[in-house]
């Protein structure tokens, strides 16, 4: 599933972006400052951040930039008031991949995210998840233990994705239903607790699939 981090103080601004982007899957965070931010950012792993230029506190969306940038290339979507042609320069070249102006319009900021998307992950052919002897290649949607490739049925394989590219964070079986059978899919949860125990016996030990009581299922 699909995650992204706001960094906003304006309440109705962020929940209507909440409002746009719970339309379309995606799971959001919030943070109303800097500070704050950054140690969302730094809690979990985001699919991109959506980041106000016009922060309160010690530091701007410029400072927050600038910190992501030292240490991830997650997508940066710079979200201001501000439309002056230096203000778009310095934030394109401290590393954001767009720029998009307030007052602006729910479609258009869903679309510019979906393109940002589609740019990242076609540059991710590689990018592999490793624990111990399991590789999972999410470009090639595949896993390997110790090199040799596992044979998963369809959904076992769209779970385990699922589960992967929200490395870290718990999903509810209501999420992974949507995620592997799709959204409207009508059945039992406890489908789901069949699956994880596929992988769990055809993966072995190294795969960190933990269960989180009651809810659902968190990879590493």
């Amino acid at each position: 599933m699909t995650s992204i981090l706001i960094v906003e103080d304006e309440p109705d601004i962020a929940d209507l972006l909440r409002i746009f982007f719970d339309e379309q899957g995606w799971a959001s965070s919030h943070a109303i400052d800097g500070k704050r931010g950054l140690d969302v950012f730094r809690s979990r792993d985001f699919d991109l951040v959506v980041l106000d230029i016009g922060l309160p506190g010690q530091k701007n969306g410029y400072d927050v930039c600038r910190e992501i940038r030292a240490h991830s290339d997650v997508p940066v979507m710079f979200l201001t008031a501000r439309d002056d042609e230096v203000d778009r320069v310095l934030g394109l070249e401290l590393g954001a991949d767009d720029y998009v102006l307030k007052p602006f319009s729910g479609r258009e900021v869903v679309a510019r995210v979906k393109a940002i998307l589609r740019r990242g992950r076609s540059d991710e052919g590689s990018r592999s998840l490793h624990y111990g002897e399991v590789e999972i290649d999410l470009g090639g949607k595949r896993v390997l233990v110790e090199g040799a490739e596992v044979e998963l049925a369809a959904k076992e394989l769209s779970l385990l994705l699922a589960l992967a590219e929200s490395k870290g964070v718990a999903l509810s079986r209501e999420q992974l239903l949507d995620a592997a059978w799709g959204e409207g899919w009508v059945g039992d949860t406890r489908t789901i607790d069949v699956h994880v125990r596929h992988l769990r016996k055809k993966i072995g030990d190294d795969l960190p699939l933990n269960t989180v009581r009651g809810f659902g299922y968190r990879l590493g």
